[in-house]
């Protein structure tokens, strides 16, 4: 396995940025009703919106240099989702972090390890001041990792894609529980 083309890692995942070639891999993810259906409302995503994720996401990277990148498990190159960034106060320095596991590969510690990593490169190597976090009212399992994690719970906020109001949350540094 070419290890270069991953720029972070965990003991078992490696990070890459998503490229316009990866649409098989972006709809095994964002395809899938499973793993989209508490964060969009639309049921599940043609080839075609989920293509408009993939786009979006790679021009996040080239502008702010964030996406919910690409997860690889190191052992053996197996796909199992994306964790990463994306703006959410560029003004105040604050950027917002999601996980996004493919659902036959949840409930095997992924979205942690691969949080971990990403909230280790935004506070040491980004410099971001806080992050911020969201989930869907009825993701316990979101809400239960981003309390694990040290977020601190600062108010309900409407997210449109799911026409509800999502629990949302904040991390400073020192409040990070590696």
């Amino acid at each position: 396995m070419n290890l270069c083309k991953y720029f972070l890692q965990t003991k078992r995942l490696a990070f890459r940025k998503w490229r316009e070639d990866d649409l098989d891999l972006a709809v095994g993810l964002w395809g899938d009703l499973e793993v989209t259906k508490l964060f969009d409302g639309r049921g599940t995503l043609s080839k075609k919106q989920v293509q408009e994720r993939l786009f979006q996401e790679i021009a996040f990277e080239q502008k702010y240099k964030v996406q919910y990148w690409p997860i690889f498990l190191l052992e053996n190159g197996d796909h199992i989702g994306a964790c990463g960034l994306r703006p959410y106060d560029i003004k105040n320095n604050i950027f917002e972090i999601g996980f996004h596991i493919c659902s036959s590969k949840w409930g095997k510690g992924y979205a942690t390890e691969s949080s971990c990593r990403v909230i280790r490169y935004a506070f040491e190597d980004l410099k971001v001041s806080k992050l911020f976090a969201g989930h869907n009212p009825k993701n316990i399992a979101s809400r239960h990792l981003l309390t694990k994690l040290g977020f601190r719970y600062t108010h309900d906020e409407f997210y449109a894609p799911t026409g509800l109001m999502h629990p949302s949350y904040l991390l400073i540094p020192k409040d990070y529980i590696p």
